[in-house]
């Protein structure tokens, strides 16, 4: 009982419900008018027969005279069909038709009239009228549309027709509308139910999914079927919504951790620091180193900060406004020109092959800081494993296939296959990192760049070295 009463309070059975209203009403209003036409039809009909036959009699009475009148009557009258014939002497007497009794006042007063009548019996002298319908409520009686008049001679002579047909008519009509109307009513109940049956289940396996997904278990996915409908194509979109969702509470995680980890080593030496500078003895070089080495910690925790601050925004979509015309073109050539000098001071050789005039629709304060970082790496790590020879860097950007392609490479001792997508999450720092100054964002913060552009970024071998490949979308 309480699972027909939820699915009664579906829309799909209560929108069933009122198209099946909706049509009930329409069709009876249609059937109505059908009728109601057929009989205006069939009533001009018949008054034009019933005139038809009272002028061919009138005809017959100028031009032949009365016998001729009596025979034609005799001769119609036996003829099977609808048709009401009587013809009566100067006081009505009935003297021919297959009618045998008429009212007084049809045969009194001429004009239109509608009454039951007793049809004349082969017993009588005359046949019986025979209707297509084969209706007989009851041997010898019918319901009669009549025409009167009084002949010059004085003579009464009646013609009609049996309505009988037409009421016959509109029962049939007015019986298979009833019997449409009730087949249509248990076929759209049935129809609604089963229909709303199954979108009940669907909606159920959604409901069930997520609340498996509010208990914590955020693995769990609505189930796809085969049938590729808007169910489906509505359980894809939220399974990708899932996927993302789990992907940023797990970063959410990844990057707590992170945090609480490698931030715990410089905020413990920061304290360490100062309580060194605050023991009784300390010199006043001691505290000025202490306090030197204080701000140097901080800066790079601000600066770590700023990362995770950057990597967030860019990771959060990028605001209205915030994409605008960009000489990318100019952006790569200005930071490989900034880092210039860096590297040669560090010994590496910085060479740039820049396309001119690569204009992309971008934040130009994110796509500086991405090369930024990559020109930070490589200038930390462009050089030769074996320590021979000169580190080198090269810098380049072109158009390829419809994309925009940035690389930036070294010669250094690169990054191991199984390591290069590992370094693009969050505070991941390579064994041989450790003894270098960073955080462990800066790839991160690269990637996160690239993927609010709608780009890619990947690591590769430069056999040997690094190469770092940007890939954004030219347009």
């Amino acid at each position: 009982m309480h699972r027909f009463a939820q699915i009664w309070r579906t829309s799909t059975v209560r929108l069933t419900g009122t198209f099946i209203l909706i049509f009930c009403l329409f069709a009876i209003l249609l059937l109505g008018f059908i009728t109601w036409q057929s009989s205006v039809q069939i009533q001009r009909q018949q008054a034009t027969d019933i005139d038809r036959d009272v002028a061919a009699f009138m005809t017959i009475l100028d031009t032949q005279g009365v016998r001729a009148l009596a025979f034609a009557v005799q001769r119609i009258s036996r003829q099977p069909g609808p048709g009401v014939y009587y013809l009566g002497d100067v006081s009505g007497q009935y003297l021919l038709g297959n009618v045998s009794d008429i009212p007084p006042d049809v045969l009194i007063d001429p004009g239109v009239y509608s009454f039951d009548y007793e049809r004349a019996t082969p017993e009588d002298g005359g046949p019986q009228i025979e209707f297509p319908l084969g209706r007989k409520d009851k041997m010898g009686t019918g319901v009669a549309v009549v025409r009167s008049v009084v002949l010059d001679n004085g003579m009464r002579l009646v013609v009609g027709r049996d309505v009988v047909e037409r009421r016959g008519y509109s029962a049939i009509i007015v019986q298979s509308f009833l019997v449409g109307v009730v087949g249509i009513i248990l076929f759209s109940v049935v129809a609604g139910g089963v229909t709303a049956r199954r979108v009940l289940k669907r909606i159920d396996t959604i409901r069930d999914t997520s609340t498996k997904i509010m208990q914590g278990n955020l693995s769990e996915r609505v189930p796809i079927t085969k049938r590729n409908d808007e169910f489906d194509g509505l359980a894809t979109n939220l399974n990708a919504m899932l996927d993302r969702i789990e992907q940023l509470l797990q970063g959410l995680k990844e990057v707590t951790d992170n945090v609480a980890h490698d931030l715990k080593t410089p905020l413990t030496r920061l304290r360490n620091q100062a309580e060194g500078a605050l023991r009784d003895g300390s010199s006043d070089e001691a505290r000025q180193l202490a306090l030197e080495t204080t701000i140097a910690e901080s800066d790079r925790l601000i600066q770590t900060f700023n990362a995770l601050l950057m990597i967030a925004r860019a990771e959060a979509g990028a605001p209205s406004g915030a994409l605008t015309d960009v000489d990318v073109s100019a952006v790569v050539a200005d930071v490989a020109e900034l880092y210039g000098p860096v590297a040669e001071d560090e010994g590496i050789l910085v060479e740039t092959a820049i396309a001119e005039g690569v204009h992309l629709r971008a934040n130009r304060e994110l796509i500086g800081q991405a090369m930024v970082n990559l020109l930070e790496n490589a200038v930390k790590y462009a050089k030769p494993a074996d320590g021979e020879g000169q580190g080198k860097i090269a810098v380049s950007l072109r158009r390829q296939d419809g994309r925009v392609v940035i690389e930036v490479a070294d010669n250094g001792p690169g990054i191991p296959e199984a390591d290069r997508k590992r370094v693009l999450e969050r505070f991941v720092r390579l064994e041989k990192s450790r003894s270098e100054s960073g955080s462990g964002l800066g790839l991160s913060l690269v990637d996160a760049v690239m993927r609010l552009h709608g780009g890619t970024f990947r690591i590769e071998d430069n056999a040997p070295g690094v190469r770092a490949v940007i890939d954004l979308p030219d347009a």
